[in-house]
């Protein structure tokens, strides 16, 4: 089975921008620790300094279920909710 790519686009409402880019931040190390991470890294758009782009590797569909299930995640979740809008993006490669 190929791994499973994650492209989660993260728009900070106005005012939440530091809040936003502070949780994210948060959430990477433990992230990075789990067992089925491949990659967990954290950008920001250079003509959008509100926008963040997580990119994601996981073993497979359990992993990321695990991954949404952790409390780190879920502490994540809790506190850019409402304060940022959200797109994800489940790729697998195909060549």
């Amino acid at each position: 089975m190929k791994e499973l790519i994650i492209v989660a686009t993260i728009t900070a409402q106005e005012g939440y921008e530091v809040l936003v880019r502070e949780a994210l931040q948060q959430v990477v190390p433990p992230s990075r620790a789990e067992a089925g991470c491949i990659r967990y890294d954290l950008h920001i758009d250079l003509g959008n300094h509100a926008s963040f782009i997580m990119l994601e590797a996981w073993r497979d569909e359990a992993a990321l279920a695990e991954h949404e299930a952790t409390p780190h995640f879920q502490q994540l979740v809790d506190r850019i909710g409402g304060k940022a809008d959200l797109q994800i993006l489940k790729l697998n490669q195909v060549l």
